[in-house]
């Protein structure tokens, strides 16, 4: 597994808002199922002694970390307090915040980054819908019913389409051994490249998927520095020049983000990029 696993103890921050409650209870389930241990605690200042879907609610990542072994977290706090639960959980030993919350300031978050990698903390995201290594961990508000267990990596910068290609990859019978939604800002904290080198590690996984956007560079990167197989789609063929699409950081400038520029270089450097999602799997396959 990267960057998590059954064992490992998850805080949430924001628990007792509407969306904090509510994945609380899914992560939960989802832990149950697999054995293992899930969302151990929750933070909301102000609102410690309460309880939301069975878990304790503390004023702070330090005092649940007092009664519970945690080692990651994820992040729903609204907006303006998102830099502050990121570097929180750096300064308290975390080792990974999943930060959910989207339209963060972008100044904010590249402090809050910069923070955390000071403290050796991972941030996957902002904006994005978290990590899953199905039969192990959910960490954020992917649907698992979607996923099966397989040796297949998933990186994906758009939710709604990793969730696509992960039941396209599954239908196909090809089980994912990590899903890693990075986010779509301008400013993230893990990125192609980063996750590469942890599927590099990972002994489950034999290839991966790269889900691309519009905007940068970041999937050639990424794909230049691996030497595990590799396929693509890269969403975004119809983005007209200088428009934003969606994401903060979907917008192409002079020429160096739009899709079929990018996916020509891919191809170049030899990675095989699927013109719809249901092409993902069949690519997959030829790679290995």
């Amino acid at each position: 597994m990267i960057y998590a696993d059954r064992d490992t103890g998850v805080i949430v921050t924001g628990a007792t808002g509407k969306q904090g409650l509510f994945h609380i209870t899914l992560m939960n389930e989802y832990a149950r199922t697999v054995g293992g241990r899930g969302v151990v605690a929750g933070v909301t200042p102000g609102k410690a002694g309460q309880e939301v879907g069975g878990v304790p609610v503390y004023n702070s990542i330090r005092d649940a970390l007092r009664e519970h072994d945690a080692t990651a977290s994820v992040i729903f706090v609204p907006a303006a307090a998102a830099a502050d639960s990121i570097m929180e959980s750096a300064s308290a030993g975390l080792s990974l915040a999943v930060v959910i919350t989207e339209h963060i300031p972008v100044h904010d978050t590249m402090k809050a980054i910069a923070f955390a990698r000071l403290h050796g903390c991972d941030v996957i995201g902002p904006n994005c819908p978290g990590l899953l290594s199905p039969g192990e961990i959910k960490m954020g508000i992917m649907p698992v019913h979607l996923s099966s267990r397989g040796n297949i990596g998933v990186i994906s910068r758009s939710g709604t389409l990793t969730y696509e290609i992960v039941d396209q990859l599954t239908r196909a019978g090809l089980g994912q051994s990590t899903i890693v939604g990075i986010g779509g800002d301008p400013v993230i904290g893990q990125t192609f490249i980063d996750v590469l080198y942890r599927f590099e590690e990972d002994d489950q996984t034999d290839a991966v998927v790269i889900i691309g956007e519009v905007g940068g560079s970041l999937e050639e990167e990424g794909a230049r520095a691996t030497d595990l197989p590799v396929a693509a789609y890269i969403a975004g063929l119809s983005a007209p020049p200088e428009k934003r699409m969606g994401h903060a950081g979907a917008i192409i400038e002079g020429g160096e983000g739009d899709a079929r520029s990018k996916i020509e270089r891919l191809k170049k450097i030899g990675v095989p990029v699927a013109s719809r999602p249901s092409e993902v799997p069949r690519l997959i396959k030829e790679l290995l």
